[in-house]
């Protein structure tokens, strides 16, 4: 998975090319996240016999916002389930809410983390933590592609650049496709990164990266955290990779739970407002 999408990196000091470039990188990420929700809309015009796309991503909005889910992550889950049929009751059957998987790598009740959100931005300050690292970033899966969705530390150039991820080229991208912890030592002189992602990166500040995959309860990838250190890194103790693979289990099991409680239940909801 390249962290470009095949646009060009940023290259400080290009005056207009760098522009141009910018510009480049703003409509590629406005086209990928545009993408999934116009997906999502086309299925509600089509299953509800909605009068217009715009009338479809009302509902979606509303939905998201009434049950605090991200609406691009409300998009995906509806394009990925069965679609609707206006004559049921609702969208999924109900079922009992089984309560939170509990965090506790995360020192928290996963009770008392209200929404996906928290959970990861908590998961990156602790996996920074455990890595000693001060920058660093979560990314889900999202339609086959690594989407960021927390960052901290990294500049603009750098989450602009890395907001989608579809082709396999830097690290993070090679660990979510072997399922395992990817270590950068050194991303100057690394073959891991095409050399547009290396510029990327290395403007950040960052010299070296270590990633960590998210997985489901049947060992999905679901997502990545990866800790961005400002010097070359040596390999991480076996202690410390332990402590990202536990916490790779116990988000990834709390993110599959939130999918199948909130955001099932927003689209419950959803469904009772478009058959009304």
């Amino acid at each position: 998975m390249s962290e470009n999408s095949g646009a060009p990196g940023p290259r400080p000091g290009e005056g207009g090319s760098q522009d141009a470039e910018q510009q480049a990188i703003d409509a590629r990420n406005r086209k990928l996240a545009r993408a999934g929700v116009a997906r999502a809309e086309r299925l509600l015009v089509s299953s509800y016999r909605l009068s217009s796309e715009q009338e479809a991503f009302d509902l979606l909005r509303s939905a998201s916002q009434r049950f605090n889910v991200k609406l691009h992550t409300l998009a995906e889950t509806a394009v990925h389930l069965p679609a609707p049929r206006p004559g049921d009751s609702s969208w999924v059957p109900d079922r009992p809410r089984p309560a939170a998987p509990p965090l506790p790598v995360l020192r928290a009740d996963g009770r008392r983390l209200a929404d996906d959100s928290a959970v990861l931005k908590t998961a990156l300050q602790r996996t920074l933590h455990i890595t000693g690292a001060e920058m660093g970033n979560v990314q889900l899966v999202q339609n086959g592609m690594l989407r960021m969705e927390h960052h901290t530390g990294l500049n603009g150039l750098f989450t602009d650049y890395f907001t989608f991820v579809d082709a396999s080229t830097t690290s993070c991208s090679q660990a979510a496709e072997q399922s395992r912890q990817v270590t950068v030592e050194d991303v100057a002189a690394s073959d891991a990164f095409d050399e547009d992602s290396r510029r990327a990166i290395l403007q950040t500040g960052s010299r070296a990266c270590h990633s960590a995959p998210l997985l489901s309860p049947r060992g999905t990838v679901i997502g990545m955290i990866s800790s961005h250190h400002d010097r070359p890194l040596d390999p991480l103790t076996a202690d410390r990779s332990a402590a990202l693979d536990q916490l790779g289990r116990q988000v990834g099991r709390w993110l599959v739970w939130h999918r199948n409680t909130a955001v099932i239940s927003a689209l419950n909801h959803l469904h009772t407002t478009a058959t009304r």
